[in-house]
């Protein structure tokens, strides 16, 4: 017997009349997952008929009665994709069938979603979804966020659907580069300064703290700030009160709070090199961003937007054949998006005309490492490659292409074929 309460769909009303009267857009699934109603709301949004359609969501026997937990899916609306809330519970009529009922909630008050360019992030594999679901629930909270990952992970795209998704997205958003900081060049462009605070100042400057109230700071690469500006960022964090350089009042910000670093953190505390106390006053929430090995089946719609950034910064109309998409997705990417663009602009700098073949891709074979410190996978290899043969067809079976692609010569690709 259940032991959650029962919601009745009201006595004398079809299907399409009770979900009707529910205000958001919502479909009505049975049992064995098919869609048998959609409200009023649904079809206006998305733009489409959906009953007898099976859908993925299909909760399972398990968890009849039960809420589920909210999740983010990708969802197709009037030609285009965006990033949806998905809110269920069951439903039952007065002779005890069930039903799902399925909330299609927009997340983002554009309509075009988190697809607006050029602040995209787009994927669908299941990491890319959980952090963007752990991103969205972050952004409902006023808590500080931290975000970590490798470099080129994206975590400034991070920052920004932070905001987008809060409710402080009507208010600024500013970035500080902490990387860049030296102690005096802290002070005035993070709190500010007064006329006459030091030489040649001859006017007052509003610091980006002060900028940013009722909106957000971004601190990028937290990890870099020396100890000193730690100490005294911290003071400004605990309470939001400052003072600007060579001022004596005490000013107030409502700004929140976002970090990113691709350092271990808690090994630098053991160091002595960060602040534990400023670690947790950044922490309240702490974010893992994957890197671009972790999530291989978005390689092909990343590449789509990068490629669309690329033709519009430089007046261009390339495209990528197919099969140097599927060269793309075999590389493991130590740089991550960052290193994907900077592969993308010298194949486009290569080619002749509009379509990047796999000829004009060309991986980075400097010697790199990862977080941890261990020897990163490259394409230039000592021994064979699992799936060489897979890789030579992309080539159209040009050894000496594929030869020159991954570093050996091209004796070394005949030996591997008269060995397999």
């Amino acid at each position: 017997m259940d032991q959650h309460p029962r919601v009745l769909i009201p006595t004398g009303l079809s299907l399409d009349c009770a979900v009707d009267l529910l205000p958001k857009p919502t479909i009505l699934i049975d049992e064995d997952g098919y869609i048998v109603a959609a409200n009023r709301a649904y079809r206006d949004y998305y733009g489409v008929d959906p009953i007898g359609k099976q859908t993925r969501l299909h909760p399972g026997k398990n968890s009849w009665g039960h809420a589920q937990e909210e999740c983010l899916v990708r969802y197709p609306c009037r030609g285009r994709v965006e990033y949806v809330q998905i809110r269920c519970h069951a439903l039952y009529d007065l002779q005890g069938k069930r039903y799902w009922a399925e909330e299609c909630l927009p997340i983002y008050p554009n309509p075009q979603g988190l697809n607006v360019r050029p602040n995209a992030m787009v994927g669908s594999s299941p990491v890319f979804m959980d952090c963007l679901h752990q991103i969205f629930k972050a952004a409902r909270t006023h808590a500080p966020v931290l975000l970590r990952g490798e470099s080129g992970t994206g975590k400034e795209l991070a920052a920004h659907a932070l905001h987008q998704f809060s409710e402080r997205s009507a208010g600024p958003l500013l970035t500080v580069d902490c990387s860049t900081m030296t102690e005096h060049l802290f002070e005035s462009e993070f709190m500010g300064h007064e006329r006459g605070a030091f030489t040649g100042c001859i006017d007052r400057k509003i610091g980006l703290y002060e900028h940013a109230h009722q909106g957000t700071l971004f601190l990028d690469e937290i990890g870099e700030l020396p100890l000193t500006m730690q100490a005294k960022l911290l003071r400004v964090l605990e309470t939001g009160l400052f003072r600007r350089l060579g001022g004596t009042a005490q000013l107030h910000a409502d700004v929140r709070i976002v970090a990113a670093t691709n350092r271990d953190l808690q090994q630098m505390i053991r160091e002595k090199r960060f602040r534990e106390d400023l670690y947790y006053r950044l922490a309240a929430i702490e974010i893992d961003l994957p890197a671009l090995r972790e999530r291989v089946e978005d390689i092909p719609e990343i590449v789509q937007v990068l490629l669309e950034r690329i033709n519009r910064e430089w007046g261009g109309h390339w495209q990528l054949s197919e099969e140097a998409t599927h060269l793309l997705c075999t590389y493991k990417y130590p740089g991550n998006i960052r290193e994907l663009r900077n592969i993308l602009q010298k194949a486009m700098a290569l080619c002749d005309g509009d379509t990047l073949l796999p000829r004009h891709i060309h991986f980075f074979h400097a010697a790199g490492q990862n977080q941890s410190g261990t020897a990163m996978e490259r394409p230039s290899l000592r021994g064979r490659p699992d799936n060489f043969r897979e890789l030579l067809t992309i080539f159209e079976g040009s050894r000496r292409q594929f030869a020159k692609h991954i570093g050996v010569s091209e004796r070394t690709v005949y030996r591997w074929l008269q060995e397999a």
